[in-house]
């Protein structure tokens, strides 16, 4: 299994650690691949544009401003994503229906949670550098997560045997 830790301590000097503190949801609490990102700013809807492509076992990475107002990822779309082969989402900002994305064969790191879902639309930009966390995320980048820490590294890293 994955473990963010020991990639640390194997790769210091590669991997940049996100410095939030997110909590886990879905089946996999352990994920990771090449990332895609989308900014949405209390918006569900390019979210769900992004996962409604193939995934191919990619990590989203979703910067939705820190918000804690308005959940921009529910069980329907976390559904859209299992179902486009997303290996994790990774969110700065909050879920809903996290009883629904619990059963889901998909791993969610997100801030917290909340009941209110997107109101108006407000759009949202693709393929965009994001930072959060003292984190900058890039298109292409690896994500690794686990119920630790959230990482990113320029390149894929071979898996490490714990110490």
């Amino acid at each position: 299994m994955l473990n963010t830790a020991d990639l640390f301590d194997a790769f210091p000097d590669e991997l940049s650690v996100c410095e939030l503190q997110f909590r886990s949801f879905g089946k996999r609490r352990a994920f990771s691949g090449p990332c895609a990102t989308v900014l949405a700013n209390e918006d569900h809807r390019p979210v769900l544009k992004m996962l409604s492509n193939p995934g191919k076992g990619r990590v989203l990475v979703v910067d939705a401003g820190g918000s804690m107002r308005v959940g921009v990822l529910g069980d329907r779309l976390a559904s859209i994503a299992v179902a486009n082969n997303w290996a994790g989402i990774v969110i700065h900002g909050v879920i809903r229906d996290s009883q629904g994305i619990e059963a889901l064969d998909i791993g969610v790191k997100s801030l917290g949670t909340t009941a209110r879902r997107s109101g108006a639309e407000r759009g949202g930009l693709e393929d965009e550098t994001l930072q959060f966390g003292g984190v900058r995320f890039t298109p292409g980048d690896w994500v690794y997560a686990d119920e630790d820490a959230v990482v990113r590294c320029a390149r894929e890293l071979e898996p490490v045997a714990p110490e």
